[in-house]
């Protein structure tokens, strides 16, 4: 980003929101885009608020939008997405990490460590890459069926893989034996 947006928690007030309206520069956008791995990126925006919660914790509220640019997972041909989405935060001072060396986040967890500072640019960035569409198609884009076999043989086809195909051949057979 062209200018700090990073807030310093012990300066912002408690009895009032904090706004904040972040609409990053062109040389901003060419950094994200390439942190991202996307073929384009405009009109991105972050625009919210952060306010107190209780005495010690924070969060904040905001609005994403972003055009973005990526290749198709089957043509690799440009698919443009919009992106608006609401994006929300919770810095908790009381953030304890979890004990497991492996745990699961539940569905939907928006809470995090509160430290020093908050940075609603580094918000935007986390909730744009989470927010991308992970298997961007193309309208009509589908996979052809590929046949792979040796010479003289005849190939699988995904017909023939199907769990049940083969009931019905061994059921007609055995229906002529009796």
């Amino acid at each position: 980003m062209s200018k700090q947006t990073s807030l310093r928690v012990a300066d912002l007030p408690q009895n009032a929101p904090t706004p904040f309206d972040l609409h990053p520069a062109s040389d901003a956008l060419e950094a994200i885009k390439q942190e991202l791995g996307l073929l384009g990126l405009r009109k991105l925006s972050f625009v919210g608020e952060l306010c107190a919660q209780g005495k010690r914790d924070w969060a904040l509220t905001g609005k994403l939008g972003a055009t973005v640019i990526q290749p198709c997972v089957v043509t690799l041909e440009p698919v443009t997405t919009r992106i608006d989405i609401p994006v929300t935060r919770v810095f908790l001072a009381d953030w304890t990490d979890p004990d497991e060396a492996e745990f699961e986040i539940p569905e939907g967890d928006e809470s995090e460590p509160l430290g020093a500072e908050i940075d609603p640019a580094l918000v935007m960035v986390e909730a744009l890459s989470l927010a991308l569409p992970q298997y961007p198609r193309k309208d009509g884009a589908e996979l052809g069926q590929a046949d792979y076999t040796e010479p003289g043989k005849q190939a699988l086809t995904d017909e023939d893989v199907k769990p049940f195909a083969g009931l019905a051949g061994l059921r007609d057979a055995m229906k002529k034996d009796e």
